[in-house]
């Protein structure tokens, strides 16, 4: 199904707008047109009774000429005095004279060259007609009507450009808000402060916090219930772990005791990795205390923790790289990331391997820790799925749970660093390269 297109509220109220001010221009026009009309019509009827009373004080017959290729104006009015007893006389000649009246009045009449306006003033011997063209006075008003439409055209291009920018002010709060949501840390879902958008927006934002609380809480019963399973596992199965140690050291050839040891090693390890993992995301909201220390010191550190393990593959486990390398950040974060990668690398390397480990700084503020091992490696298209929870590629291999990474990547997106995997040139196994800010302030 064709996903529906969004439409700006920007342009659409640009738009309205316009097509509003453009209604608004049509019917100026028209209503200025409809009272210059009127205001016309009243000057010269006045006009014309006026010129009427004039000629009536001194009538005498008298014939105006009407020429249609000729265009008059308003000052232009036609003046006929025509006895009655001479009317059937001039009929032939001047179409728009109208019938003899009784009343001094107003008269309008149609003919062949257009609607004609007549004051009629009869006197006892004498009708006298003052007569004009109606498109006469409608020409005139619709220039009276430009010329007061002619400022609104004028000033209308500027007026959309104010309203233009007058509405992308006050739609900004909109932009701020967006900019606002877009730069909060992926796992901040502390509540947005509303004093500073307009009242439209509050309820939104309002309707937004109380989502993010819910939110909040889901994520800490749902890591507070990992924590809890784990921590309530941990002792029975360490007590399991050590009575089948012991029935081991009385039974050692017992196939059934060294595949239950194993899958006790699986499980125990499990815990221990939902424990990490459960205090890595409870990190992310409530630790961010930054304090000084040596990288060196830390992957040092890791080694003597794991040093065992690879003993017992006959590893080669030592440092390819290790510059001095001083950093203002979690420590518990960065060890928690350098500890899984050995880890990682020490139970997919076989027997008699090789990890190297570098840890180096470039100059520009970024610490970087590189860990590569002469194991089997992960394929290229692999890379994003081996960060999942509980995803394994050689599941076959080693005793794991499929968390490591994925404790890895939290730690390194908590501390606002970059992750990269590769195939290591010199010992044909995984290569993973971090890169960590050297200072980490505390928000």
């Amino acid at each position: 199904m064709k996903q529906k297109q969004h439409y700006s509220l920007r342009r659409r109220l640009i738009l309205y707008v316009s097509l509003f001010s453009v209604l608004m221009g049509c019917v100026l026009i028209f209503t200025a047109y409809k009272i210059s009309l009127h205001e016309t019509t009243e000057i010269l009827d006045e006009q014309m009774v006026y010129l009427a009373e004039r000629v009536a004080k001194n009538a005498r017959p008298l014939e105006s000429e009407f020429n249609h290729q000729k265009r008059y104006h308003e000052e232009d009015l036609f003046i006929d005095v025509w006895a009655y007893s001479e009317r059937k006389d001039l009929s032939h000649a001047d179409h728009y004279l109208v019938e003899p009246k009784t009343k001094a009045s107003f008269y309008t009449q149609d003919t062949e060259h257009g609607t004609w306006i007549a004051y009629v003033l009869p006197t006892e011997k004498y009708q006298i007609q003052i007569s004009q063209q109606f498109q006469v006075r409608e020409k005139l008003a619709f220039e009276l009507a430009g010329t007061m439409f002619l400022p609104y055209v004028l000033i209308m291009p500027f007026a959309l450009f104010a309203l233009v920018f007058i509405i992308r002010r006050s739609l900004k709060p909109l932009d701020e808000f967006k900019s606002e949501l877009s730069l909060r840390d992926p796992n901040s879902l502390s509540s947005i402060q509303s004093s500073h958008y307009p009242e439209e927006l509050v309820p939104t934002i309002n309707e937004m916090n109380h989502l993010f609380e819910r939110i909040s809480l889901a994520q800490q019963e749902q890591r507070q219930f990992v924590a809890d399973a784990a921590h309530e596992l941990r002792t029975p199965i360490t007590a399991l772990n050590l009575q089948t140690k012991i029935l081991m050291s009385q039974f050692p050839d017992d196939p059934n005791l060294l595949n239950l040891s194993k899958g006790l090693a699986r499980m125990q390890h499990l815990v221990t990795q939902l424990l990490a993992l459960a205090k890595q995301d409870a990190s992310l909201k409530y630790e961010r205390l930054t304090t000084t220390f040596q990288l060196n010191d830390v992957a040092f550190n890791c080694v003597e923790q794991l040093l065992n393990l690879a003993v017992q593959k006959d590893i080669d486990l030592g440092f390819l790289r290790n510059d001095p390398v001083q950093m203002v950040s979690i420590e518990q974060s960065v060890h928690s990331i350098i500890f899984n990668l050995i880890d990682n690398a020490i139970k997919y390397t076989p027997d008699m391997g090789v990890i190297n480990i570098s840890v180096f700084e470039d100059g520009q503020g970024s610490a970087f820790i590189q860990i590569e091992d002469s194991g089997a490696g992960i394929e290229p298209e692999l890379y994003d799925k081996v960060l999942k929870r509980f995803y394994r590629v050689h599941h076959h291999l080693e005793v794991g749970s499929g968390l490591g990474l994925s404790i890895v990547e939290k730690a390194v997106q908590h501390l606002g660093g970059h992750i990269q995997f590769s195939r290591s040139e010199e010992l044909g196994g995984l290569q993973v390269l971090v890169k960590l800010p050297m200072q980490l302030s505390d928000q």
